[in-house]
């Protein structure tokens, strides 16, 4: 019997100066999301969610700390999210996303699937210890 895997993903909360967070149209699926991506073998935690926050937006980040730890549980995805702080570049569209805009909190609960804009309003929150939830894609168990 085939034993499943876990795969695990990074994603960025990056928060400009009016408190909107930096989200992108995905270009594969149309669907917003923060930027992120799944962790590849040969990098550390902080440098894979830098890597992917800058492919997706153009934006260069450093990771000032853990927000949540998410787990879809259909595809047994492990998302790990991080408030990051912008160093340099304006956000832009690329090769992985169609769109990048800065969506205020109300934006992101209109407009963002749950298991999605709770990331952000969890990185949002001042509470110091990381949010731990499950969802199913798309809403939170």
């Amino acid at each position: 019997m085939t034993q499943p895997r876990h795969s695990v993903s990074v994603a960025g909360v990056v928060i400009d100066e009016q408190g909107r967070a930096l989200v992108i149209q995905r270009r594969d699926t149309g669907a917003w999301q923060l930027p992120g991506g799944v962790l590849e073998l040969d990098e550390t935690i902080e440098d894979g969610m830098c890597r992917e926050v800058l492919e997706e937006t153009g934006v260069e980040v450093r990771a000032v700390r853990l927000t949540g730890v998410y787990k879809n549980m259909k595809l047994g995805v492990v998302a790990l999210v991080f408030l990051a702080e912008r160093i340099t570049g304006e956000p832009r569209p690329t090769d992985e996303s169609v769109a990048v805009e800065w969506w205020t909190p109300d934006q992101v609960r209109e407009r963002m699937s749950e298991a999605f804009a709770v990331r952000i309003l969890d990185a949002l929150d001042c509470d110091p210890l990381p949010s731990i939830r499950s969802n199913d894609g798309a809403n939170l168990l």
